[in-house]
């Protein structure tokens, strides 16, 4: 940002109270054809912190894009102070062939930021996005899914020893807070390392939209801009329960032992006690059916969509909770439950 206010890129600046939508240049093709990204650009009246949303860096993950686009053109933001930058579709050749991965090249763009110039065809993209669109920023989201075949509940995943992110990722207001340093390359890594605190949203899973999970991301992204003053109305929420799984707490990918077809016997965001049958594997005949048990008592993160494993396929994601966090998830999920803490 500019003394002024101001948002400027590679091309154009925005001043504040104006709003931009356009196509950014951050590739070629094979024919010489530019490769352009949609950003949408929002500078409030009023100054306030510059915050950016992004999605689809995987390409066939599309729930964060409607979340992205929602926020960027059907919010009234008359009242933001400060700068909104919405990223819909970073890996826009991954969205058109729909795949995870940037095609052809098969590299993953996020890990691949904060690219470089003269790099590789990944790194110069993600060098394009990051120098004008990231590191001017304050703050961050990057929304993910679930890959191919697979589920997960809305949970956020952000290096809770950065003060800065942790801000961000307590305000999102989500039940889960998976702490992790992530990979090098990853954005929300990248981003932090040029103080700009970045969180990973995870919501459902790739190549559909979910409303019922959209719409708790957008009350996410309200609860944000309600914590660091982007907006006058909504308030930072707080979600009933919380835990926060670190390095050393209990969370585990549940693999098969056996090949098969496999039978689900909890959904998504479901609390199981140590014991239960998660799902059972079996052949096509019904018979041989594998028991798969929870090893400790948690909630199921993340959980296999597609029915088919091989053996070491994993099947679930169990992260542990607390005595505490466990009595309140159960009175939520009672028949009868208040939810009350």
């Amino acid at each position: 940002m500019s003394e002024d206010g101001a948002f400027t890129y590679d091309g154009g600046t925005v001043e504040p109270g104006e709003r931009r939508n356009l196509r950014f240049v951050v590739s070629e093709t094979y024919l010489g054809d530019p490769v352009r990204i949609p950003v949408t650009i929002v500078n409030g009246e009023r100054d306030g912190p510059t915050a950016f949303l992004s999605a689809a860096a995987h390409g066939d993950e599309l729930n964060g894009i409607e979340v992205v686009r929602e926020v960027a053109h059907e919010w009234d933001l008359s009242d933001l102070a400060g700068t909104l930058v919405c990223l819909p579709v970073l890996n826009v050749p991954g969205f058109l062939a729909q795949q995870r991965y940037l095609p052809v090249y098969d590299r993953d763009l996020n890990r691949s930021f904060p690219g470089a110039a003269d790099s590789t065809s990944a790194k110069r993209m993600a060098d394009r996005i990051f120098r004008n669109f990231i590191e001017p920023c304050d703050i961050g989201l990057d929304f993910h899914t679930s890959t191919r075949g697979r589920t997960n509940m809305l949970h956020v995943r952000a290096d809770m020893s950065d003060p800065a992110v942790a801000r961000v990722a307590r305000a999102y207001g989500t039940n889960v807070i998976i702490d992790s340093e992530g990979s090098s390359g990853m954005l929300r890594v990248e981003a932090a390392a040029v103080d700009t605190p970045t969180i990973t949203v995870e919501m459902g899973e790739a190549h559909r939209f979910q409303r019922p999970l959209i719409d708790d991301a957008l009350e996410g992204v309200l609860s944000v801009f309600a914590e660091f003053g982007l907006r006058e109305t909504g308030s930072v929420r707080w979600p009933g329960w919380r835990t926060v799984i670190s390095g050393s707490g209990e969370k585990t990918w549940i693999r098969a032992d056996a090949g098969g077809i496999v039978d689900m016997h909890f959904d998504r965001g479901a609390l199981v006690h140590e014991g239960d049958v998660v799902c059972t594997v079996s052949d096509p005949f019904k018979h041989d059916a594998v028991r798969v048990e929870a090893p400790f008592t948690g909630v199921l993160v993340g959980m296999l969509e597609n029915p088919v494993v091989y053996p070491g396929n994993p099947l679930c994601h169990l992260v542990e909770l607390d005595e505490r966090t466990r009595r309140v998830l159960e009175r939520q999920q009672s028949p009868n439950g208040t939810g009350e803490t």
